[in-house]
């Protein structure tokens, strides 16, 4: 019925699904994860979920000057951004494995809140990309 040297459909399907199912379990140990950021040499630390939300903040009493609230905001921005990186850090490392074609999803917001770069089945791609209009 097909001419030789064309792909086994059934079997493409197969690993298609496999991987969005360990794209999924992936994406949930990444909601799931806790990553810390530093700044000031510890006096602020910043934690973010793996997909880079913010769940929680430890300032330092010594890093508290009412005098000096700008070189405070400074620290947190820098913890924030170092914890920020590390989660992307540690997505690269979760995806790149099961990706197998190239980079790793970038992990980020978009307006309705955290994004990996991989819609669930049945949702278009950030922004309105679409898809392939094949449900998995």
């Amino acid at each position: 019925m097909f001419p030789e040297g064309m792909p086994n459909m059934e079997g493409l399907l197969e690993q298609a699904q496999q991987m969005q199912e360990q794209l999924m379990n992936a994406q949930q140990e990444l909601e799931e994860a806790r990553v810390e950021g530093t700044a000031g040499g510890g006096l602020v630390t910043a934690t973010v979920t793996g997909t880079g939300d913010l769940v929680g903040l430890d300032i330092d009493r010594e890093a508290c000057d009412p005098d000096d609230t700008e070189s405070l905001a400074d620290l947190i921005i820098a913890a924030v951004r170092d914890a920020s990186t590390r989660a992307q850090e540690d997505a690269a490392r979760r995806f790149g494995p099961l990706a197998g074609m190239g980079e790793a999803p970038k992990v980020g917001t978009e307006q309705g809140g955290p994004v990996i770069g991989i819609p669930p089945p049945g949702e278009e791609l950030p922004g309105g990309g679409g898809g392939s209009g094949v449900d998995i």
